[in-house]
């Protein structure tokens, strides 16, 4: 079947997708880990075995040429956002292929389960403005807020300490990466491949905390 929205070399897309029937795909942090793993390890052209790699520091694996940069992402107990910009023509369909059929393996013999574990084939939204692209780096990294006030967008910030403190806290998003946080998980993120919107310092949090503020 043919993809509603093409995907083309050097062009940024929205990409995401949630449990069939709405199932939460991450029970636990393990869960979280190896999702977030397999980010940097699905991204190449390079065929790994996790179990060889699972110990080793990300930054030591040689995954081959990325297939896409990675510009933003959040993992959530049903479902996930990835911003990225494909670098290699295919890039984005090879990469998604190998992210969701490894963890969709790793999930089913962990939990006895078979059949799909996604909502079918990836969605792809297609990223065509300057404002739009700025603008999911908040609403992506924002996700979690949902997890302690479901509906905060209808009824505004009810704490506003808490919200930002999970944010920080939240180790399933670049979030972190952003607000220069020294961790691993920041090669994941290919930041040279998009605009240079958050150099100067804060500029990042300051961003996203004015889309808080405004629901």
């Amino acid at each position: 079947m043919q993809r509603k929205t093409p995907i083309a070399l050097g062009e940024y897309y929205h990409i995401y997708n949630r449990g069939v029937e709405k199932r939460n795909i991450f029970l636990d942090e393990k869960d979280y880990r190896r999702f977030v793993r397999l980010l940097r390890l699905a991204n190449g052209e390079n065929r790994l075995v996790f179990r060889i790699v699972q110990g080793l520091p990300l930054d030591t694996v040689s995954v081959g040429q990325s297939h896409v940069a990675i510009g933003a992402y959040v993992l959530m107990p049903n479902h996930f956002h990835i911003l990225l910009k494909e670098i290699r023509e295919g890039g984005t369909t090879r990469f998604m292929e190998k992210l969701q059929t490894a963890y969709s393996m790793y999930f089913n013999k962990r939990n006895e389960r078979v059949g799909p574990l996604f909502q079918g084939t990836f969605k792809a939204e297609h990223v065509v403005s300057d404002e739009h692209l700025k603008y999911l780096f908040a609403y992506i990294h924002l996700n979690p807020i949902k997890l302690i006030e479901p509906k905060w967008k209808e009824t505004g910030i009810q704490n506003h300490y808490k919200a930002e403190k999970l944010l920080k806290q939240y180790a399933f998003s670049s979030y972190a990466d952003y607000s220069r946080i020294a961790r691993e998980e920041k090669i994941l993120l290919s930041a040279h491949e998009f605009p240079d919107y958050f150099s100067k310092p804060n500029s990042f949090e300051t961003y996203v905390q004015d889309w808080l503020v405004q629901g």
